[in-house]
């Protein structure tokens, strides 16, 4: 496996691949001048990665292995040909190119394409509709140059584009809102679990369709576990089986509670364009009601006073009204007051109108500035920084119809465009400056998220939230999984009656990199605390632990859970399967009783060891052996 990388994401897949997959990786990175901090990724992944160099050492002393094959780090300011040689790409399984830059991992990806048609690429790309036309042109080149169709599936020669933004972002966004569960979404599937409290005596809990996790025994008190990412004695158990759920009493558990979108529907109008009842304020919009209602009643009264007929005495009206009529001198009294009744309605009109024009265009100018918070805004979200995780962020919340108020230093950022096109409250500023906060009303807020790329940043807009509002609830991104735990606990040990978060984006986006890099579909991650449960598309053939198996006896508690099977359009799963809704392809709650066929697909949890085990190459060679 060979990684190419300019940031905590190269370390951290790597560190997935070595201590998890236990792969040989190649980590191509900056010279130390240039690299990023490497982050730390938790003790027990450590551990096994040094347990993993000290076996290729003695293998290497013996002469028994490969000795270009041993881990190793290269320094390369760019991933040009010639260092893509050095890392071995021409006899790796896999790439991955993660650098910060989508142009650097498109130029490496179509050379190492060329160096070797059945690599494995798995490229990071924040632009989505161009990472989709890359996907396919790379994989055409393969087939092309193999001959053989390698460059379809996950198979040798293909091609996986993610971003580390969006599979974080349903995290962080769900997060931040209370009973907004996690959500992973991919390909029109959207997976959705919810943390319930545990059960009062004498309630029976709703399993949903299934229990992922049992949380910590801790999670309810401010120095608990949830902060680690190690899995002690009072850590969370992922996928128990129901005697353990039965077996636990003062616990919450994750369940998998919905499996289709429910949220509210996008708006069908232009973006950017106002809705016409929002071209005028509530008090011109009385003013305009009111003036025709005076004209109204001015033709209502010259109709009975000259005996006219309805449209004909609302014409002069008009012409009374904007002083074009002829001056009633040879007319009788009423007539000449409702002539001098109009004209002065008419001279209310003019500012009237002034005023409307004036507002409406205002109203258009705005609708492409930025937008200031209103002033009785409260119960919104305060979200910091634009950048690339910050963009997606604000996107998902607006998609469930959350306000939000941006807080963003650099009025170039990537992220201002979409804020002005959701027409987002943006206050420009520096965070750690007096009154950015406050600007944002941050003492109305409902939660905030601090997802700015510089961990002081958040941790000083987070603490000094936390003195405006002790009770306000928080998420912060940091880097260092130990330094995210020591801030959780610390945190949660000054305000218990509010709600603390530390996520890494690294943290949750490096599973999906290492499965995609393994030839696994992976279709997102869920944190349990700070675990990670995955969820991934697996072909049942060539898996003994499926193959021929019922769905109870393959399941496998705190490994993995065969949870939807796909089937074709029109079909009906054997064995005792429900038929598929017509809108899906796939079946859910499927009975225990039904056996896996090697033709099958499956969706399935698992955590990060367990899909290890179960899909890891080595896992295989070892079982053939």
């Amino acid at each position: 496996m060979v990684v190419c990388g300019d940031d905590g994401l190269a370390h951290r897949l790597a560190a997935e691949l070595r201590g998890v997959y236990r792969e040989q990786v190649t980590l191509v990175v900056p010279p130390a001048g240039r690299r990023v901090r490497q982050p730390v990724v938790g003790r027990a992944r450590a551990a096994s990665a040094a347990l993993l160099d000290m076996v290729n050492a003695a293998v290497n002393r013996t002469g028994n292995g490969d000795p270009g094959g041993a881990d190793r780090e290269l320094d390369a300011t760019e991933p040009t040909e010639d260092v893509l040689a050095d890392a071995g790409v021409e006899r790796a399984t896999a790439l991955a190119l993660v650098y910060d830059d989508d142009e650097t991992n498109i130029r490496a990806a179509l050379t190492a394409r060329r160096l070797n048609p059945r690599l494995r690429l798995v490229l990071r790309l924040y632009n989505r509709r161009l990472g989709q036309h890359i996907e396919e042109l790379l994989d055409q080149s393969a087939t092309l140059a193999t001959g053989d169709g390698a460059g379809t599936g996950a198979g040798a020669g293909s091609t996986t584009v993610l971003s580390d933004a969006d599979t974080a972002a349903p995290a962080l966004a769900a997060t931040a809102l209370v009973g907004t569960s996690k959500v992973v979404e991919t390909d029109g599937l959207l997976l959705r679990a919810v943390e319930r409290n545990p059960p009062r005596p004498g309630e029976v809990a709703d399993p949903g369709l299934c229990t992922l996790a049992l949380l910590s025994a801790t999670s309810n008190d401010p120095a608990g576990a949830d902060g680690s990412e190690d899995s002690g004695e009072q850590g969370p158990q992922l996928l128990p089986d129901a005697t353990a759920v039965e077996a636990a009493t003062g616990r919450g558990t994750v369940a998998l509670e919905q499996v289709s979108y429910s949220g509210p529907p996008l708006p069908a109008g232009r973006a950017g364009v106002p809705a016409f009842g929002e071209l005028f304020s509530r008090r011109l919009r009385w003013s305009l009601a009111g003036l025709a209602a005076c004209v109204v009643a001015l033709a209502v009264a010259l109709m009975l006073v000259t005996d006219d007929h309805p449209l004909h005495a609302t014409y002069v009206t008009l012409l009374d009204l904007f002083s074009i009529n002829e001056p009633a001198h040879n007319k009788d009294t009423g007539r000449q007051i409702l002539q001098l009744l109009s004209g002065f309605v008419g001279l209310l009109l003019l500012p009237v109108l002034l005023a409307a024009v004036l507002e409406a265009l205002g109203t258009f100018r705005s609708a492409s500035a930025l937008r200031k918070p209103p002033r009785g805004l409260g119960g919104h979200v305060v979200l910091l920084g634009l950048g690339k995780i910050g963009t997606r962020v604000l996107t998902r919340l607006r998609e469930m119809d959350i306000p939000v108020v941006c807080v963003e230093a650099d009025p170039e950022a990537r992220g201002m465009a979409t804020a002005r096109r959701l027409r987002v409250p943006v206050v420009l500023g520096d965070v750690t400056q007096e009154g950015v906060l406050e600007a944002a009303k941050i003492h109305r807020a409902h939660s905030l998220l601090a997802l700015t790329s510089v961990d002081t940043t958040n941790l000083e807009a987070v603490l000094y939230a936390r003195s405006v509002r002790s009770r306000l609830r928080v998420v912060l991104r940091l880097y260092d999984d130990d330094f995210a735990t020591a801030v959780y606990r610390t945190l949660r040990a000054a305000h218990p009656g509010a709600l603390t978060r530390s996520r890494s984006v690294t943290h949750l986006a490096a599973p999906s990199f290492a499965g995609a890099m393994m030839g696994r579909q992976i279709l997102g991650a869920i944190p349990v605390e700070r675990r990670v449960l995955l969820f991934a598309a697996v072909e049942v053939a060539g898996h003994p632990q499926l193959e021929g198996k019922t769905v109870g006896e393959a399941f496998r508690a705190g490994a993995w859970r065969v949870l939807a099977l796909e089937v074709s359009d029109g079909g009906r799963a054997e064995g005792g399967a429900p038929e598929r809704a017509r809108e899906s392809r796939l079946v859910w709650e499927l009975p225990d009783t039904y056996v896996l066929r090697g033709s099958d697909r499956v969706v399935l949890a698992a955590t990060r060891r367990g899909l290890a085990e179960l899909l890891g190459r080595r896992a295989r060679r070892g079982a053939d052996v």
